[in-house]
């Protein structure tokens, strides 16, 4: 039984969502550079500059595949996304080349244990509730052997915020900590906050977190 934010997702708002974010390099770049003052990649490198390009990778909620994108641009050869939007799964066949794309969802990850090296969120964890982040935790770390690395809303407390008008689809926190309060084998590895530059007297962060088992 699909959450009420999958349900949400699934919908036409989530359509609309990936029809506003399916970017060309150079407009992701550009988008980038005018939040947080920095490219994307740039921010990935200072986060997995020591990491395999070899390994085996999972994004949970990749929705057209633009992240996976960038990490086919560093050299990352192994990649594989999940995403619960039907509509952003078929975009993604023209999106991307080499990348495995498939619908579902992150609460039943059609993968065995440790079946990747890591897996890895951007901008997901923020629109699951809280009550059921556990499970979406528990499946990424069930399926990677490693690294579990995201990028996501930052707050020191769990804190709702109004989405495009919509109460109950955004969070922000502390996910990282989340992961290691329920999994105390995971070791915090890199941890890079980046506020945003249009709006940097309201204070917004975004974290990009990486955990090692």
């Amino acid at each position: 039984m699909l959450t009420k934010q999958e349900k949400f997702w699934s919908s036409t708002f989530g359509v609309e969502y990936t029809d506003r974010n399916t970017h060309s390099f150079e407009d992701w770049d550009r988008f980038y550079i005018e939040n947080w003052g920095v490219t994307r990649l740039e921010m990935n490198e200072r986060s997995l500059s020591g990491v395999d390009r070899e390994i085996k990778i999972l994004e949970v909620g990749c929705n057209t595949g633009m992240q996976l994108r960038g990490l086919q641009k560093m050299g990352f050869k192994n990649l594989y996304g999940i995403e619960i939007q039907k509509y952003a799964v078929e975009q993604a066949k023209d999106f991307t080349n080499e990348i495995n794309i498939i619908c579902g969802s992150g609460f039943d990850l059609p993968f065995k244990d440790g079946f990747f090296e890591m897996t890895c969120t951007n901008g997901v964890l923020i629109h699951i509730s809280p009550q059921d982040l556990p499970q979406i935790m528990d499946e990424m770390y069930r399926c990677s052997n490693r690294y579990i690395w995201g990028w996501e809303y930052f707050a020191e407390e769990v804190t709702n915020i109004n989405y495009r008008g919509n109460e109950g689809f955004l969070w922000k926190a502390d996910y990282a900590s989340m992961f290691m309060e329920r999994f105390p084998d995971l070791k915090l590895i890199s941890s890079i906050k980046f506020p945003y530059v249009k709006d940097i007297e309201i204070g917004n962060v975004d974290h990009m977190y990486l955990l090692e088992k």
